[in-house]
């Protein structure tokens, strides 16, 4: 495959990415209500170990598991701040 043949296969990875990402975004989404609802807190605990044993589990490289562990924390954090936000009341943020 020539260079233009294999950025157009990143670029069609990078939507799918994204869609799963927004996906999974929504997933956590509905998780922070559930949380809300129970009066439990955003952060479970043992919970970002498992994620990131799950991915582990998953990984058949040539990413290492460190260097995938550091993606997904990435990902969890963003999730965290998702719950966050969605959880302050209407207009907290000055809007």
């Amino acid at each position: 495959m020539a260079l233009a043949d294999w950025r157009k296969k990143i670029d069609a990875i990078d939507r799918d990415l994204v869609r799963l990402l927004n996906e999974r975004a929504r997933c956590v989404a509905e998780i922070g209500k559930i949380k809300r609802q129970g009066g439990l807190p955003i952060e479970a605990s043992g919970r970002e170990e498992k994620v990131f044993e799950n991915v582990r589990s998953a990984n058949q490289g040539p990413l290492d598991n460190e260097e995938l562990r550091r993606v997904f924390e990435r990902i969890v954090e963003e999730g965290k701040g998702l719950q966050r936000r969605l959880a302050e009341p209407e207009g907290a943020d000055g809007s």
